[in-house]
């Protein structure tokens, strides 16, 4: 479908048109209509669908012809991340372009006491669309810089990553100072049952709009190595020797252990980075700065990297252990292969995750190429299906160091023991009472007081 049979205005289309876009992607063609008609929408689909523009192009629109108040906060969008709050924010200006009159601020955490005052100044002047991650908006609302009871769009995007991240409760806090009137539009790579509770108690009567999840580009060789996680630092040093540390991006699902890859590859000599929720908001833009400008040729990430961050010339992606589900194994290895690159995604399974790979293998509806371990490496364990019913068997049937005793059916070597081991305390009992009459008689003798012994029995005659 062509944006023109959309019924946006003329100045949203004015931004598309500069943009080269032509024709909406399947997730823009069934939400727009059902926002511009005022409806709440429950929307599935995964990154890089083009879900952002799915409901910011409409917003824009209605903000841009329909009367909303100056001084009042129109529209509040709901960021899991700083990045993904800059990027709306960065495509937020380029829809808007030919708006002068729409605002709006990005408000998020990891800088400094002047960013949050101008973030405070803007909103008490109602700016028009406030984008915000949630830890962020609950401090102004603390503070009491906000007022909600005019808004009219309320947005939130990967509402599943929120949810994960620990914010069901502030994103509860911050829709009860909604008025009722509000317009909701939730976005959600996957539908678990906690989404599709988020769901029910906060839309009303939503339009429901779900693409099934889409396979990774063709484009994308895929591979992966069976391994040990000892073996792990072995194979990253033989793919660097065979390809070229730039543009490469490894994905880790713990910041603990992006720390410690980062350090690996710093002692082979590999220009590296790290990117996960310890870094500082500066410190984050400075990593994706060098990375994007060539200064890194490695980063090393947890999932922040993996939504919502429009890097398009990545060569590989390497997953140090197996994504949860399919969905995040898309998302990762969905950041190599855009545009007209092709792209490399390579994936450690360790014996534990070869279940979970296998289901990956479902999803995809092919079986990734497996590769031999380098020389020198040893032997990598076998892929087969029983591996994980064979790592629970062996978890559970742990005995405890020395076995159990058993009391009710003693051996004979036990029984004997036993017999020995009362002998004993006997003896032991005897000699202390004999010890301790002795004493009693050595002690009567010294206070002069001879021990009266008993007469001898006198034979009868």
């Amino acid at each position: 479908m062509d944006f023109y049979d959309l019924y946006l205005s003329d100045n949203t289309l004015d931004a598309i048109d500069d943009m080269g876009w032509v024709s909406c992607t399947p997730i823009q063609e069934k939400c727009i209509p059902e926002i511009l008609d005022g409806k709440d929408v429950l929307g599935i689909a995964q990154t890089g669908t083009g879900k952002t523009a799915a409901y910011l192009l409409p917003i824009l629109s209605l903000l841009d012809e329909e009367d909303f108040p100056e001084d009042a906060i129109n529209c509040v969008i709901m960021s899991p991340t700083r990045e993904l709050a800059q990027q709306i924010d960065q495509a937020m200006q380029g829809f808007s372009y030919y708006m002068p009159d729409v605002n709006s601020v990005a408000v998020y955490g990891g800088n400094d006491g002047g960013r949050y005052d101008q973030e405070s100044k803007s909103m008490k002047m109602g700016c028009d669309i406030v984008i915000a991650t949630p830890g962020r908006l609950i401090s102004h609302i603390t503070m009491g810089n906000v007022d909600f009871s005019r808004v009219s769009f309320f947005v939130l995007d990967e509402a599943d990553r929120m949810l994960d991240m620990g914010f069901s409760d502030d994103i509860m806090s911050i829709a009860k100072l909604l008025p009722d009137t509000c317009q909701t539009i939730m976005f959600s790579a996957t539908m678990p049952d906690k989404i599709e509770e988020l769901a029910r108690t906060i839309l009303k009567s939503p339009a429901i709009i779900k693409l099934a999840v889409s396979k990774p580009a063709e484009k994308i060789k895929q591979s992966a190595y069976v391994c040990h996680e000892n073996q792990k630092t072995g194979i990253l040093r033989s793919i660097f020797k065979e390809n070229e540390p730039k543009r490469v991006i490894i994905f880790s699902s713990s910041k603990v252990k992006v720390k410690e890859i980062n350090r690996t590859l710093r002692t082979m000599n590999i220009n590296s980075g790290e990117m996960h929720s310890d870094l500082s908001q500066s410190e984050r833009d400075d990593v994706m700065y060098r990375f994007k400008s060539g200064q890194i040729g490695v980063l090393v990430a947890t999932d922040i990297v993996s939504r919502g961050i429009d890097i398009d010339d990545i060569s590989m992606v390497i997953n140090y252990d197996v994504p949860h589900d399919s969905e995040d194994y898309v998302h990762r290895i969905g950041r190599t292969a855009r545009a007209d690159h092709d792209g490399i995604a390579i994936t450690l399974v360790r014996g534990k995750e070869i279940y979970n790979f296998m289901q990956i293998e479902k999803f995809l509806e092919r079986e990734v190429e497996k590769v031999p371990l380098p020389e020198g490496l040893g032997e990598a364990p076998e892929y087969k299906a029983m591996q994980r019913k064979d790592f629970k068997k062996k978890k559970f049937s742990r005995k405890r160091k020395g076995g159990f005793k058993d009391k009710k059916k003693p051996n004979s070597m036990s029984a004997k023991s036993n017999k020995e081991s009362k002998e004993n305390k006997a003896a032991k009992a005897e000699n202390g009472y004999k010890a301790d009459k002795a004493a009693r008689a050595n002690k009567g003798e010294k206070k002069g007081k001879p021990i009266k012994q008993k007469a001898p029995k006198q034979e009868q005659k």
